[in-house]
């Protein structure tokens, strides 16, 4: 009888460790997608209108997985990533339309996230000025990306991904309204007014955001490469893949729903209700819900913004290299691949430029907004065509189910576009 029970709990150990080794390019593009400008936007969202916006996470999760999936799912029976695969099947230039938005997007998107990590590390020590913590970050991650093999730099980020947990433990040390909680979740609230229309659009384009679309395609093949798997896939692998993307998936849309019923009470209830940067928001946090609440919000910024960084420098380089047949790959050393990695070089000083030259990390948020909203759209189009050729995926094409997810998600994010333009060029 005894040894009946010493069986139990090692075979549930046995089935979490399996668990936990399956997790990696799913969790960490998940992981990746609430960086601090994404942390920045939920911020905005509940500080302004409450619980208003906690439905959205309920309505991206499904749309988030189906097109990361299927990302994931090219890059593993074409064994290139999601430009090489557009390079050979489609013309150049859109691929070169691409490049083009793309290439200004991420970069400002790294400046907004350096900038959001610099001022928050200022937070935690005063005497240290942001900027001297934005150099800081930005030569630290430079150094690991370039030094550490691909095998530990993914060890590393998926077990970064902890950090995030920090952000479910927050909401509860504040006294909250959970029949409150639950109705906002599961009754979507819509304001027919400019303010709270920009407000979805600009969750929408920051959870489904076109860099993840690259980086989880490319870092399919590596992850193949690593394992050397990368001519038997089956029905097994992408099984697993299907599992690592929805718990990455998951995982982001909880980040992102405590993240705004944090701020959607703690802040909202308080009276404040205009936030533009993280920092505000963790400092906004400090005399409502005290010093461990505001502690862990803005460990988590800077967190998160290890993981999001080298994802969206690492998927530039990935669609610059791609698309010029430049050797790349985050599991080749540096004099094997030197284009991949200076790419990488030059769009993080480029994103720590931006904090000096007078763009401000509130402007490159909207910029990389409307960026990321002209390209979803044209992208997820693109990535439902060849999941859907047989000729390219073979017997991996799309099933029913990823068709109606990813034409809902084509819709939703059209006409998201749409809107955004429209608010932006209105007044």
């Amino acid at each position: 009888m005894e040894e009946f029970k010493e069986k139990i709990p090692k075979k549930k150990a046995s089935k979490f460790s399996k668990f936990i080794k399956l997790l990696g390019p799913g969790l960490v593009t998940g992981a990746s997608d609430d960086d601090p400008s994404g942390i920045a936007t939920y911020s905005q969202a509940g500080a302004a209108y409450g619980l208003a916006t906690l439905w959205t996470s309920i309505i991206a999760f499904p749309l988030m997985a189906a097109i990361q999936q299927m990302c994931a799912r090219i890059g593993l029976v074409t064994s290139q990533g999601l430009t090489g695969t557009i390079k050979k099947s489609y013309p150049k230039p859109v691929l070169y339309l691409m490049l083009v938005f793309s290439f200004p997007a991420i970069v400002m998107n790294i400046g907004a996230d350096i900038a959001g990590m610099g001022a928050v590390g200022n937070l935690l020590f005063p005497s240290i000025h942001a900027s001297i913590f934005s150099v800081f970050f930005t030569v630290l991650l430079l150094g690991l990306i370039i030094y550490l093999p691909y095998q530990k730099i993914a060890s590393i980020l998926k077990y970064l991904c902890v950090v995030m947990i920090v952000y479910l433990v927050v909401p509860f040390l504040y006294k909250q309204n959970f029949t409150e909680i639950i109705k906002a979740t599961f009754i979507p609230t819509i304001k027919f007014d400019k303010e709270f229309i920009a407000i979805l659009v600009g969750i929408l384009g920051t959870t489904i955001s076109p860099y993840l679309f690259f980086w989880q395609a490319s870092v399919e093949v590596e992850e193949m490469k690593n394992k050397k798997r990368h001519l038997i896939v089956n029905k097994k692998i992408i099984h697993e893949m299907k599992k690592d993307v929805d718990f990455g998936m998951l995982f982001s849309g909880l980040v992102m729903f405590f993240i705004i019923l944090t701020t959607g009470t703690v802040l909202f209830q308080g009276g404040i209700h205009k936030i533009d940067t993280v920092e505000q928001a963790a400092l906004a946090l400090k005399p409502l819900a005290g010093n461990l609440a505001y502690l862990l919000f803005a460990i988590g910024v800077i967190g998160t913004g290890l993981i999001a960084i080298p994802v969206l420098c690492g998927s530039l380089s990935y669609i610059f290299t791609e698309t010029f047949g430049w050797e790349q790959g985050l599991d080749k050393k540096f004099h094997e691949a030197k284009a991949f990695y200076i790419i990488i070089g030059i769009s993080l000083l480029l994103g720590l430029s931006l904090n000096y030259i007078g763009i401000s990390p509130i402007d490159a948020l909207i910029y990389t907004a409307i960026l990321y909203g002209l390209t979803a759209p044209v992208l997820i189009a693109i990535i439902l065509h060849i999941s859907n050729n047989k000729k390219i995926m073979g017997k991996f094409v799309n099933g029913r189910l990823s068709n109606i997810l990813g034409f809902t998600a084509l819709i939703i994010m059209t006409l998201s576009a749409v809107v955004l333009v429209y608010l932006q060029f209105k007044d």
